[in-house]
């Protein structure tokens, strides 16, 4: 097996870590996930999420990474024997799945930015549902399948340093940097306000109390944070001893949260200056591939020129994502069979494909497997909780107390790591699987 690798920097962790948390996830999940939850009530309700459940669970995987120096798949039965072998193969099915579907999704992007770029876009609600039924259907999708996990394969296969580092050292301030320029943009259009009080701003008290909301929360959180699947045990496994875990993790959730709200103020501008409110809340693709390509096409040449941008920018957003996800799998086959590098990510990129080719044939069934993978992604955070927090919370603490973290600041992490994140998660986890029944 190739020889561990490490970070070449903390700087270069916390970029490819923030590059996993953001993706389409939130370019995508967010302006859906709150138009569809209420607006205030669902960015309330996840902010809580995040802060209570998700950041003690978070620095719990990155001490379950750095503390074994193992693979997702082997780290659980690393820190706790046998009987958790389990949440290690959660960790791989979880990943290989949610990519598996992921991918499909980056190709529509691909093909929504040569179209900006080269074709053109639909200019009204008709010809928007004609434009995704050719780039969701035929031949265009196993071709943008393909050349997603091809590059990301690429990346995964340059290694630590040499892959995933490089590219997450150039990609994500650029893709900040563009999101910061959009934004500004879409606050001068005429509907701005509009937007932001009829989706993010606005206040209904209900919503608090309703299913759908509470599961998008704890479904928008776990998945743009990367919680529960392995991908910060696999990245935080080439840590050295000296990185401060905290405020790496609180650091990963400001700018994966920061991300978020600069995608809604982006998108809800748009869709109310052109008149797009209606395709937002339809569907989990509506604000994405529907209003998006339509409220850009109504600017000309200039909104085709804004279109590549933010599906460029869409792009490079999600295979900072998908390099993540993949090296779940492939750390994974490298700890268990001594297999090298190059070997493990294309077995593991074949299989991903493979697992894929349902979520490209149907949209039913890439619906499914995203309902499906984020409530995994909920049970996974459980589990790590109860772990860390229950069966080995002594490694919990020890191991940041070695990288010399406030105590003050561990106390509270492993009190909510242990008493408040499990029957919190346990709750999102209950609701989650009811509404969605």
């Amino acid at each position: 097996m190739d020889q561990r690798e490490k970070w070449q920097s903390s700087f270069g962790f916390v970029l490819a870590a923030a590059g996993s948390a953001v993706g389409l996830g939130n370019l995508w999940g967010f302006a859906y996930r709150s138009s569809q939850g209420g607006g205030l009530a669902f960015l309330l309700l996840y902010v809580l999420v995040v802060l209570i459940v998700c950041l003690p669970v978070l620095v719990g995987e990155m001490v379950l990474g750095r503390s074994t120096a193992s693979s997702p798949f082997i780290a659980p039965v690393k820190a706790a024997g046998d009987s958790w072998k389990p949440l290690g193969w959660l960790f791989a099915i979880a990943s290989c799945g949610i990519l598996s579907f992921y991918a499909v999704i980056m190709g529509w992007t691909a093909d929504t930015f040569f179209h900006s770029l080269f074709i053109g876009l639909p200019i009204d609600m008709n010809q928007a549902g004609d434009f995704f039924e050719k780039i969701s259907s035929g031949k265009s999708v196993f071709i943008g399948q393909i050349l997603s996990l091809a590059l990301t394969a690429l990346v995964v296969a340059g290694g630590v340093r040499g892959g995933i580092e490089r590219l997450t050292r150039w990609c994500m301030p650029l893709l900040f940097a563009l999101l910061l320029i959009l934004a500004i943009w879409a606050s001068t259009l005429s509907g701005a306000w509009d937007g932001y009080t009829s989706f993010l701003f606005r206040w209904e008290p209900s919503q608090l109390l309703d299913k759908t909301t509470i599961r998008n929360a704890f479904t928008q959180a776990f998945f743009s944070l990367s919680l529960g699947i392995g991908i910060m045990v696999a990245y935080s496994s080439y840590l050295s001893k000296n990185n401060k875990l905290p405020k790496e993790a609180l650091t990963v959730a400001s700018f994966d949260t920061a991300v978020g709200l600069l995608a809604g103020m982006i998108t809800f501008p748009i869709v109310m200056s052109f008149g797009l409110k209606d395709a937002v809340g339809a569907s989990t693709i509506g604000s994405l591939f529907i209003a998006l390509p339509t409220g850009f096409a109504n600017l000309g040449v200039f909104g085709r020129l804004l279109a590549a941008l933010f599906f460029g920018l869409a792009f490079i957003a999600a295979i900072t994502s998908s390099i993540s996800l993949l090296e779940v799998p492939v750390s994974s086959l490298m700890e268990q069979f001594g297999w090298r590098r190059h070997k493990a990510v294309w077995m593991a990129t074949l299989i991903v494909f493979v697992i894929g080719i349902p979520s490209a044939i149907s949209l039913d069934f890439l619906g499914s497997m995203d309902s499906i993978f984020n409530v995994l992604l909920i049970l996974g955070g459980l589990l790590i909780s109860i772990l860390l927090g229950w069966v080995v919370p002594r490694k919990y603490d020890e191991d940041l107390a070695g990288c010399n973290s406030n105590q003050r600041v561990r106390r509270y992490l492993k009190f909510m790591l242990r008493w408040v994140s499990p029957p919190v998660i346990a709750f999102g986890l209950i609701i989650s699987i009811i509404d969605l029944i």
